[in-house]
């Protein structure tokens, strides 16, 4: 039987670890996160944190030698070319990590997660493509307070992404999360008993 694959993504900030808490308590499905493996992939020692302290030197390290996440931050989101070499970095190995973790996984529906599932060209690894969406306004004002953020901070956050628009486009399933928790759920609940389009 083929693996049912969903892959979750959404805008910053839209309510994807809402999404995914959810699966993971009421359905105990697993959940593979990218945003996971790619700490994993720049962790201390690692080969792909050593390219990044060669390339922007060690002010981007904290005093323990681990990765001072919030200035390569400050730099990748006001910079287009530094933050494609990034991904061009970071990307293979996420992908590698979600290959073996699918081959060893005898489950027959897994959840990735992966923020930048069309940036990242990550499309063919699922069955079928979960956004999760709001307003811009929302996503806008969830992002300042959760990240402590000003306005032009999160914009530059927001603004680094494929548009929400394109998303929905391309999504097999859309969560419309800019009303209650409840509708969101109910959504989910929808989706899981249809059936995927692989």
């Amino acid at each position: 039987m083929i693996k049912r694959i969903i892959g979750l993504t959404g805008g910053i900030a839209t309510g994807k670890t809402t999404v995914t808490n959810y699966l993971a308590s009421a359905y105990n499905l697993p959940i593979l996160d990218a945003d996971i493996y790619a700490r994993e992939a720049v962790s201390l020692g690692s080969p792909i944190l050593g390219a990044i302290a060669k390339r922007y030197g060690e002010q981007i390290l904290l005093p323990d030698g681990s990765l001072n996440r919030q200035k390569l931050g400050e730099i990748i989101f006001n910079r287009q070319d530094e933050r494609k070499w990034i991904d061009n970095l970071i990307h293979p190995d996420v992908r590698d990590r979600f290959l073996k973790a699918i081959a060893q996984s005898s489950l027959q529906t897994l959840v990735l997660v992966v923020p930048l599932l069309f940036e990242a060209g990550m499309t063919d690894l699922v069955t079928e493509i979960w956004v999760v969406c709001c307003s811009q306004e929302q996503q806008l004002q969830r992002l300042i307070q959760r990240n402590h953020l000003n306005t032009e901070q999160a914009q530059a956050r927001i603004n680094s992404q494929v548009s929400i628009e394109e998303k929905v486009a391309r999504a097999d399933v859309v969560l419309d999360n800019s009303s209650t928790l409840e509708r969101l759920l109910k959504q989910i609940d929808v989706a899981l008993k249809t059936t995927s389009r692989g």
